[in-house]
């Protein structure tokens, strides 16, 4: 993508979301994002956007249930598989912030909202970089092994309405990878993988601002619509996400995201109930296919 002949912020989030090459599309972000920050950009939300973003040919998308778990070793073998889900949630996420910042003009957010979410695409794209490089650098590449389409699926589900694309996508998945990654992060460590410790990492600490800025903009939308963001938040997850929401819970990185436990233990120990139920006469017991 070049920005030369783009002259707004809506028209640059459409460029990204329909650049198909997974690099170009990451880089292309980072261009879109420093054009946004010199004032090279009109603001603008009213763009064209596709229902779907342009994606590279491969990796090919399986359902979420057939794509093999990761276990990390010193072996390559699993921690490529790790590195490669987790630089197609990456990828997922460049896409699902350009898309937030441009697909709900009706809602007149302010400047600041842009400014927000141009932020989380630009770090969304270094975290996809970042993970491609190491990638190659363990001799793979970034489409190499399946993957699956349950992030952009939560994105489908809730193009109707930002109140419900703030509430899930933001503050449930991304959210879920506060609670996992410091696990992953200490497992590479320990395989003496340092390299790919660090990468999660900084993952790990832009993602706690990433779900700032979903509560913040949930919050926002809330007042604006009169509504109590606690009740609100947990009656619009119970209503579209289909994989409930998973304990343990990283309640530091979340309290410092300003996600309070009041809005999620209670859907945690709704979740546990329905574990133990489960135990006992067996049936299905979804992640929702987010990939973590």
């Amino acid at each position: 993508m070049t920005t030369s002949s783009i002259r707004d912020i809506a028209a640059a989030a459409r460029s990204v979301l329909m650049t198909a090459d997974a690099r170009a599309k990451a880089s292309g972000g980072r261009s879109a994002a420093a054009a946004w920050r010199s004032g090279a950009l009109a603001m603008s939300t009213a763009a064209d956007l596709p229902d779907r973003p342009a994606r590279p040919a491969e990796p090919p998308l399986l359902a979420p249930r057939a794509v093999k778990k990761r276990k990390i070793t010193e072996a390559p073998a699993g921690r490529i598989a790790l590195l490669h889900a987790l630089a197609h949630i990456e990828l997922n996420a460049v896409d699902l912030a350009w898309d937030a910042l441009a697909r709900f003009p009706e809602a007149g957010f302010p400047r600041a909202y842009i400014d927000d979410w141009v932020q989380v695409a630009d770090e969304e794209s270094k975290h996809f970089l970042l993970l491609a490089d190491r990638l190659e650098a363990l001799g793979s590449r970034y489409g190499a092994l399946p993957a699956h389409d349950g992030l952009w699926q939560a994105a489908a589900e809730t193009m109707d309405d930002p109140l419900a694309r703030h509430a899930v996508v933001p503050l449930v998945l991304e959210a879920r990878g506060l609670d996992v990654t410091p696990a992953m992060v200490a497992k590479l460590r320990a395989v003496g993988d340092d390299a790919s410790a660090d990468i999660l990492q900084v993952v790990f600490e832009d993602e706690i601002g990433h779900v700032a800025v979903g509560k913040r903009w949930f919050d926002h939308l809330c007042i604006q619509r009169g509504l109590d963001p606690v009740s609100t938040w947990q009656a619009i997850v119970r209503a579209r996400f289909r994989g409930g929401v998973k304990p343990p819970f990283n309640i530091p990185a979340r309290e410092a995201a300003g996600f309070s436990a009041a809005f999620y233990g209670p859907l945690g120990d709704e979740y546990e109930a329905a574990r133990r139920r489960h135990d006992r006469q067996p049936g299905v017991l979804s992640d929702g296919g987010n990939g973590r």
